[in-house]
C-alpha cells in the first residue's frame, strides 16, 4: 500500500494551537450521489486561528481547494481533477467546523479515490483528505443525508440524539416514501485484540418494529435503539441511525460508565460493580482503589479516560457506540495513532511508541454491513499482549494523563 498525506485520525477536542497562527487539526468527508454522474461532496473542517475557529468568511480569503480522481490508492491513473471557488455558497460553518460542499463530475467507473486538498494562500501549507467513492452504488446510504435543524448541511456522523429534529433528504431534492426497520439491540464491545479465537456465527438480529415515513419531512424519535431505512425492501444494505441518549457522545450515567472499563478491568472489578446497588458508589470505590486512595490522581484519571470514549464516541460511532467498535477500542487505550494508511477497503493504524514496543501496526479491514458502509474489524494477534498489558497497566496507576 503506498501512503497518500491525509488528515490524521485526531480528537476533535485539541489542546488550542498557541499565538495566532493558522492550523488545520483534519478533515473528515462524505458524499452523496445525486445520480451516476453527479457525486456532491462534503468536507468537515476543524480549521483555527490561535485559539478560535476561524469564520467562514476568513477562511475563504485563506485557503485553496484543488481535488484529483483517482482510479484507487497507489496508482497515478486518474479519472478527474479541478480547483473549487470557495466562496459564501459553497462554505458554511455547523457548529465549530467549517463545512465546504462542492460537485464532482462521476466518472464511468465503479470506485474511485477523491483527494481533496486544502491549501493555505501564500504558503506551502496544505492538508489532504482521501474520500472513496463507489459511484454506481445508489442506495439510500449513498443518495440522502440526514440533515438537523442546527445545519443546513447533512450530518458527518452516524447517530443522532433521542427528540432531536432532523430530516432525510434526497441530494436531488423531491419526497419519496421509505421504510424503516427498528432494532432494540445491544451490541457488544470489541473484544481483546489478543483474542484469536474464531468468532462464533452472529444469529440474524430481529426487527423489533416496522414503519414507514416520507423523506423531506421532519422527523424525531424517541426510542434508542438502531434504525435501519431503505427506499426499497429488497436492498440488502440501508442507512442506519443509531438514536442515543441526549447527552451522547459524553457518557455520565453511572450504569454507562461501566461498559468502557472492559478495556483496562478484570472479569471479577466489572462484576462487582454489576453487583452493587450503588452504580456511582462503586465506580467511585473502583477508581480510588486503582490509585491507591488518591482523590485528585482518580479525578484525572476519570477524566482523561472518559475523554478518549467521549472522542472515540464522536469519530467511530457506526451501527453502534464509538466507543464498542475495533477503532474505538484500541483509540480509548493507545490513543489517537501517528500515521494512519488507507487502501480501498483496509486501515493501517501505526504507533510509534507504545508499551515496550516501536512501529506498532494495527489493521483494521473493511466489511460489509447492512447498516453503514465504514464498518472496520480489526486483524487480531496474540503478539500484541506485550504491548497492550503496559499501556493498560499505565491507566490502572494513574500514568496515563
Amino acid at each position: 500500500m503506498k501512503q497518500i498525506p491525509e488528515a490524521q485520525v485526531r480528537p476533535t477536542q485539541q489542546s488550542a494551537p498557541v499565538n495566532e497562527e493558522l492550523s488545520l487539526i483534519a478533515i473528515q468527508s462524505k458524499y452523496l450521489l445525486k445520480d451516476t454522474t453527479q457525486t456532491k461532496i462534503y468536507l468537515y473542517v476543524d480549521a483555527f486561528k490561535g485559539k478560535n475557529p476561524i469564520s467562514p468568511a476568513d477562511f475563504i480569503k485563506l485557503y485553496n481547494l484543488n481535488y484529483v480522481i483517482y482510479s484507487d490508492y497507489g496508482t497515478r491513473d486518474r479519472f478527474g481533477y479541478g480547483n473549487v471557488k470557495l466562496d459564501s455558497s459553497n462554505v458554511s460553518q455547523a457548529g465549530q467546523k467549517i463545512v465546504i460542499s462542492y460537485e464532482i463530475k462521476s466518472p464511468d467507473k465503479e470506485y474511485g479515490v477523491l483527494l481533496s486538498e486544502i491549501s493555505q494562500t501564500g504558503t506551502l501549507k496544505k492538508v489532504l483528505n482521501d474520500l472513496t467513492i463507489r459511484f454506481k452504488k445508489q442506495g439510500v446510504n449513498q443518495t440522502y443525508g440526514v440533515y438537523t435543524a442546527s445545519s443546513s448541511q447533512p450530518l458527518q456522523r452516524h447517530y443522532i440524539n433521542t427528540n432531536e429534529p432532523f430530516t432525510l433528504k434526497r441530494a436531488t431534492g423531491g419526497s419519496e416514501q421509505l421504510h424503516v426497520f427498528y432494532y432494540n439491540h445491544d451490541f457488544e464491545a470489541a473484544g481483546s485484540p489478543m483474542n484469536i479465537a474464531p468468532k462464533n456465527v452472529s444469529k440474524s438480529l430481529e426487527v423489533d418494529s416496522s414503519f414507514t415515513i416520507s423523506s423531506d419531512q421532519q422527523l424525531a424519535f424517541t426510542k434508542e435503539g438502531l434504525y435501519n431505512i431503505f427506499a426499497d425492501t429488497t436492498q440488502s444494505e440501508g442507512l442506519g441511525i443509531l438514536v442515543v441518549n441526549e447527552r451522547f457522545p459524553k457518557m455520565t450515567r453511572p450504569q454507562n460508565l461501566l461498559g468502557p472499563l472492559l478495556y483496562m478491568s478484570t472479569n471479577n472489578e466489572i462484576n462487582e460493580i454489576k453487583k452493587a446497588e450503588d452504580y456511582k458508589k462503586a465506580l467511585d470505590k473502583y477508581w480510588l482503589t486503582l490509585m491507591n486512595g488518591n482523590a485528585p490522581l482518580a479525578q484525572q484519571s476519570i477524566r482523561s479516560f472518559y475523554g478518549r470514549v467521549e472522542e472515540a464516541n464522536q469519530l467511530f460511532t457506526t451501527y453502534k457506540e464509538g466507543w464498542k467498535t475495533d477503532k474505538g477500542m484500541i483509540y480509548i487505550v493507545l490513543g489517537p495513532p501517528d500515521k494512519v494508511q488507507r487502501s480501498k477497503d483496509r486501515e493501517v493504524w501505526t504507533y510509534d511508541q507504545r508499551g515496550n514496543a516501536q512501529n506498532v501496526n494495527f489493521t483494521f479491514n473493511r466489511k460489509n454491513n447492512q447498516f453503514v458502509d465504514d464498518h472496520y474489524e480489526l486483524v487480531r494477534y496474540a503478539e500484541y499482549q506485550p504491548i497492550w498489558y503496559p499501556v493498560v497497566e499505565a491507566w490502572r496507576n494513574g500514568s496515563i494523563r
